[in-house]
């Protein structure tokens, strides 16, 4: 197992004195990605997780030293997780972390919610608030919620939504995957947090020959309600331009019956095809709010244009009239008149890939470290909040 080799750093151990923490491991996705990530900070570090799913996820995690709560005995939890809702907080609660010095949690609901040890750093990475307790009732207008449901859920939402700001106050440091998802945090936690956007593999992607640059344009993403595919699709049939769209999910027959001649569904993709297509589109579409957006980086490190909703990551990954074209409003129209504004401009590729760069991997690395290290320098200046030598040798 790979919790019983030494978790290093550059050439220095830190001797097991860290735990990472992740809500779940049963879908892949950002999330999973900026875990990736911090597991190569520290490749040794056990993740603690409420449900692991190996076959849901990339064939490397079975080499990670993995620990589940007692969520994972639990029937059809890796395909219907939501209906246990209630036990997550539980399930993370009942963590023992004693002997870990750092805790770093990544979280979208559930996982900030361990205890760590006395004197224990917690960082969190939030890529975002539970969306679903805070916003509810813009959830469940895109969702098949049943009337009993939708009169059962409020009463538990208030109460997570409780247990949200009070486990927030416990961690020490709190870091936001963009500015939207600081805003958020300062509005419904109370705290404050520091911005480090989520690592990119910008290095993967190619820009294409002129040339070689085709007439369609993209769109990648889980077919989802939320994600709003279905407007890209109303608004594409209007404008009588191809569309080819990535991705599988529930929505997926239903989006195929309202989409017109010039709309073609690709399914998933290898990731190699991916890139493939982004550097080849005229530009990206992304008709929804993203908490960040790893999707608009992927396609302006291949050095085409993405056209997005000018609301959460988008604002911190696109910008206007120089890396793609932001739209105002979650309307057909709007993405309409997004689109033929693109068409009146002219994009710089080279611009469009060194924007893109910002984000890349190596940076979110350093940057975390970076934090990381400074909040373990300002205990070992704190009485009362010792450090191990482990932990102090690898920051040294």
């Amino acid at each position: 197992m790979a919790g019983e080799d030494r978790p290093r750093v550059g050439e220095q151990a830190v001797l097991g004195r860290v735990a990472l923490v992740h809500d779940y491991l049963n879908q892949y996705g950002g999330a999973e990605r900026v875990l990736e990530a911090l597991h190569e900070l520290f490749p040794g570090a056990p993740v603690f997780t409420s449900m692991y799913d190996p076959g849901a996820m990339p064939p490397a995690y079975r080499s990670w030293d993995i620990r589940t709560s007692f969520m994972q005995r639990l029937p059809g939890v890796h395909r219907h997780h939501q209906i246990y809702l209630p036990l997550y907080p539980l399930a993370f609660r009942r963590f023992r972390l004693d002997g870990y010095e750092v805790v770093l949690s990544s979280s979208s609901a559930f996982a900030k919610g361990v205890r760590p040890a006395p004197g224990a750093l917690h960082v969190c990475y939030c890529h975002s608030p539970m969306r679903f307790a805070w916003t509810f009732r813009q959830y469940a207008e895109r969702e098949q919620i049943g009337p009993l449901l939708r009169r059962a859920l409020p009463p538990l939402l208030a109460w997570l939504r409780r247990w949200d700001v009070a486990t927030a106050q416990r961690v020490d440091v709190i870091v936001a995957n963009s500015t939207a998802v600081a805003q958020r945090i300062r509005a419904w936690w109370g705290r404050e947090a520091t911005v480090i956007f989520p690592p990119v593999d910008v290095e993967r992607a190619r820009p294409a020959p002129p040339g070689e640059i085709g007439d369609y344009f993209l769109l990648v993403s889980r077919l989802v309600p939320y994600k709003r595919i279905d407007l890209a699709i109303a608004a594409f049939n209007a404008l009588g331009l191809p569309l080819k769209i990535v991705g599988e999910g529930r929505d997926r027959a239903a989006l195929m019956a309202q989409a017109g001649p010039t709309v073609e569904f690709l399914g998933q993709v290898p990731e190699d095809e991916k890139f493939h297509l982004y550097a080849r589109c005229r530009a990206a579409i992304f008709p929804a709010e993203d908490d960040f957006g790893i999707a608009q980086v992927e396609v302006q490190a291949a050095g085409r244009p993405a056209i997005a909703l000018a609301r959460g990551g988008a604002l911190d990954t696109v910008v206007d009239g120089v890396t793609g074209v932001l739209f105002p409003d979650q309307t057909v129209e709007s993405l309409i008149e997004a689109v033929r504004r693109f068409e009146r401009l002219h994009f710089s590729t080279g611009e469009i890939v060194r924007q893109a760069r910002r984000f890349s991997r190596a940076r979110f690395k350093e940057e975390m470290r970076e934090l990381i290290e400074r909040e373990l320098e300002a205990r070992r200046a704190m009485p009362g909040a010792p450090v191990s030598e482990e932990v102090q040798r690898v920051w040294s």
